[in-house]
């Protein structure tokens, strides 16, 4: 869970101690998440995922917004051929750079 916490924080360009901060734990405590010498608090996790914006299954599993894809944008890629899918990841690839960018030049983060 640590190693996705921290490889998040950092593709939305958010350092430890403003995670931190904002999360109202010390950096060592952040740290400490990150690197799986701790577990957060379930009142830290959810707004860890919150901070992130990831699910809890992500964080958890691995999985990210799995459960939050309708069956029918699945079952209608797998009738698509390997030319589309392709071009599909590279759509999607640019909206996650597009929100991206739009996350950073939002105000910074806030409860």
């Amino acid at each position: 869970m640590g190693s996705r916490i921290k490889m998040r924080r950092k593709e939305l360009h958010i350092k430890q101690a403003e995670l931190a901060e904002t999360l109202e734990i010390s950096n060592n405590h952040m740290s400490s998440i990150e690197n799986g010498h701790q577990k957060p608090s379930l009142d830290t996790f959810i707004r860890l995922c919150d901070c992130l914006n990831v699910t809890p299954d992500y964080l958890l599993l691995g999985s990210m917004h799995a459960y939050n894809l309708p069956q029918d944008i699945l079952d209608k890629l797998r009738l698509c051929s390997q030319e589309d899918i392709i071009l599909a990841r590279d759509f999607i690839e640019l909206l996650v750079k597009r929100n991206r960018k739009k996350h950073i030049t939002d105000s910074p983060i806030s409860f």
